[in-house]
């Protein structure tokens, strides 16, 4: 019934005309998607998906130089913190106390918190998604704030486990949701599916509460679940793009090993300088310069195979052009292929590919991962008297406030970009503040810098770059100045 219904709705669209996408025509006969919701879709294959990218990251050079890139430009050294606390000695505390914590933030203790933001960034573009667990420790465990996260990959979580819970709540890919569709706990799998090494038992349920675990993804879609790789776009071509290339090597290889056929005219009389090797074949060995003779009736052929050299980096180049373009990364950072870069097209690739990272620092990693480790962080401090905060229950809010600063751009030609900076400040189009937080750094934080060094340039008696660049060492100058003109009247 229901797809009688559809041909009528396609023969009226046909007669009526309109949009050419709709239509049943010849060339989009057998172009017919599936209607299916995302999450439908993910369920289905979304487990593949993330095998097939996880094995490119492992076994092909491109995917692995494209997640690299990806992680080093949205973290690069990490996205760091910078408190809004007006008071400048408590905001120091809490600096300092937050850099102290960072060491320890790794439940499995490989890295720091910044190093997990790198990992996040990887994850969520081989997976599309990752979690974190909070993990309150004891204040025997000698951490500064007890306090460390638990990476935990997609596969933890199954995408099969849909079910209908007593008093209302319903599990939806592994998430379980209250009655009006608020997330209240994850379904978590004690062990890794595919980890034949953990003895623990296989298909065990662990419930962990919502409050405790961060799901960082990057949705596409409205109501999706669950996160999907960005790789899925690309996985077929680069694939056969790595077989052609495998076969092309091979092809390469059995070219240059064949070097020469010799033919006789009596196979029973072969000729005399072959070898027979451990596997029964007649073999030569060529040399350099060297001389054969050959007897009456044979003949020497060389190998000539049909080349593809031609075609081989033309074809290459337009199908890493199609992955870069569904990986949403420039092509030179995918191939590694500076060749066919110059200042402009590759400024103009990098103003594009930066916007899109500047999109995804705020809306997945500071959204997401920064803001609620911040806050947890910061409530366990307290209530461990890590820091004391004077009314922070009335000001939570208050102290809460952060700005977080990516790591700064290096650009093709700095000096231009340093010079149009400088004209932007003095014009009042920027302040020093904004420049300073887009270059990653705290401007409370190197304005004390500056300070100290320009205190020890003076006490030490040294003097680095312009004079006029310092408003106090050019005053000691101009105090100077008349002492010197006297003396130069003395002696004239």
């Amino acid at each position: 019934m229901l797809e009688s219904i559809t041909r009528w709705r396609r023969r009226i669209g046909a007669l009526v005309g309109g949009f050419e996408a709709g239509q049943a025509s010849r060339r989009l006969r057998h172009f017919q998607p599936s209607r299916a919701h995302l999450n439908t879709l993910i369920a289905a294959a979304g487990a593949d998906i993330t095998a097939r990218a996880r094995w490119l990251v492992r076994n092909n050079g491109y995917a692995a130089n494209a997640i690299e890139s990806w992680a080093g430009n949205v973290v690069g050294d990490g996205i760091k913190p910078s408190s809004l606390i007006a008071d400048a000695e408590l905001k120091a505390r809490v600096q300092r106390l937050w850099l102290d914590w960072t060491d320890d933030s790794d439940a499995e203790g490989f890295t720091d918190f910044y190093g997990q933001q790198r990992r996040a960034a990887r994850e969520v573009f081989i997976a599309g998604e990752v979690f974190f667990r909070f993990r309150p420790r004891r204040p025997d465990d000698g951490l500064m704030v007890p306090l460390q996260l638990q990476m935990i990959p997609s596969e933890m979580l199954p995408l099969s486990r849909n079910e209908q819970l007593p008093g209302g709540n319903v599990v939806r890919q592994g998430i379980e949701f209250d009655r009006i569709g608020r997330r209240v706990a994850y379904h978590f799998l004690r062990r890794h599916p595919g980890d034949v090494t953990d003895p623990g038992l296989a298909g065990e349920i662990v419930r962990v509460s919502a409050a405790e675990v961060i799901h960082v993804i990057d949705p596409v879609d409205a109501g999706q679940l669950r996160g999907i790789s960005r790789f899925a776009p690309g996985i077929v071509k680069l694939f056969l793009l790595d077989q052609y290339d495998d076969a092309e090597l091979d092809r390469k290889k059995v070219a240059a090993m064949h070097a020469l056929f010799i033919t006789t005219p009596a196979p029973a009389e072969p000729f005399d300088i072959a070898e027979s090797d451990e596997g029964g074949e007649r073999t030569m060995d060529l040399q350099p310069g060297q001389i054969v003779m050959l007897e009456p009736g044979e003949e020497v052929q060389t190998s000539a195979p049909a080349d593809v050299g031609q075609t081989y980096e033309p074809f290459q180049y337009r199908t890493l052009l199609q992955v870069s373009a569904a990986l949403g990364i420039p092509y030179a950072y995918l191939s590694n292929d500076m060749l066919k870069a110059n200042y402009s097209n590759s400024r103009l690739a990098l103003l594009e590919f930066r916007r899109r990272i500047e999109a995804y620092q705020h809306s997945v990693m500071v959204w997401q991962i920064c803001r609620r480790v911040w806050a947890r962080w910061l409530d366990t401090a307290v209530m461990a008297g890590a820091i004391a905060l004077p009314d922070y229950e009335q000001q939570r809010r208050v102290y809460l406030g952060c700005s977080w600063l990516p790591p700064k751009w290096d650009w093709v030609d700095p000096l231009k970009d340093a010079r149009a900076e400088i004209e932007q400040i003095e014009a009042g189009l920027k302040s020093r503040t904004q420049a300073l937080a887009e270059r990653g750094y705290d401007a409370d934080q190197v304005d004390a810098e500056i300070a100290a060094d320009r205190a020890r340039e003076r006490q030490l008696g040294l003097s680095f770059g312009s004079a006029s660049s310092d408003p106090r060492l050019l005053t000691d100058a101009q105090e100077a100045a008349p002492a010197d003109n006297q003396a130069n009247v003395a002696a004239d």
